[in-house]
């Protein structure tokens, strides 16, 4: 099973994919897009158009996305929440899952509130020595490691008891 990991924004989205096997994850694939050269009325269009792409060159069986943060400022949270739309929107599937940040955090480094660098390091320990265009990138792996972890958690609970 592929599983694609992204990290929303309106500036950067960072994206990662493992294959999760019977007992183990492989890091497949990982990168940025970025969308400062756009005016934001422009990024939703080619948001939408990458995640497409992505989708279609990848195939992955199931997308885990962060879920919205607490921002204090209204325009930031409403172009990440167009943001979020448009890679919704480019998804067109039902497999699409999501996770708060803190247990994202949790689930990679046993902490709730480490730091993003403290993300990156776990994950290279977990994976090999990643060499991270951004902490976008990392933290999209740390989603996509985060549902394959709960994924497994899910399988063992609905296992019927002996």
């Amino acid at each position: 099973m592929v599983i694609l990991g992204i990290d929303p924004g309106s500036l950067k989205i960072g994206y990662a994919l493992i294959k999760l096997n019977a007992n183990s994850f492989k890091y497949l694939f990982s990168g940025i897009f970025t969308y400062q050269k756009y005016k934001f009325i422009e990024r939703p269009k080619h948001i939408y158009l990458d995640i497409f792409n992505l989708v279609n060159k990848f195939h992955p069986d199931e997308v885990a996305l962060e879920g919205l943060i607490y921002v204090k400022s209204v325009p930031a949270l409403s172009k990440l929440a167009q943001a979020r739309g448009a890679i919704l929107a480019a998804l067109n599937t039902d497999k699409i899952f999501e996770y708060a940040p803190n247990l994202i955090k949790s689930t990679v480094t046993a902490y709730g509130l480490s730091s993003k660098e403290d993300v990156q390091r776990t994950l290279n320990l977990i994976y090999g020595n990643i060499n991270f265009k951004s902490l976008d990138e990392a933290d999209a792996l740390a989603i996509a490691t985060t549902h394959a972890v709960c994924r497994k958690v899910r399988q063992v609970e609905q296992m019927p008891s002996a």
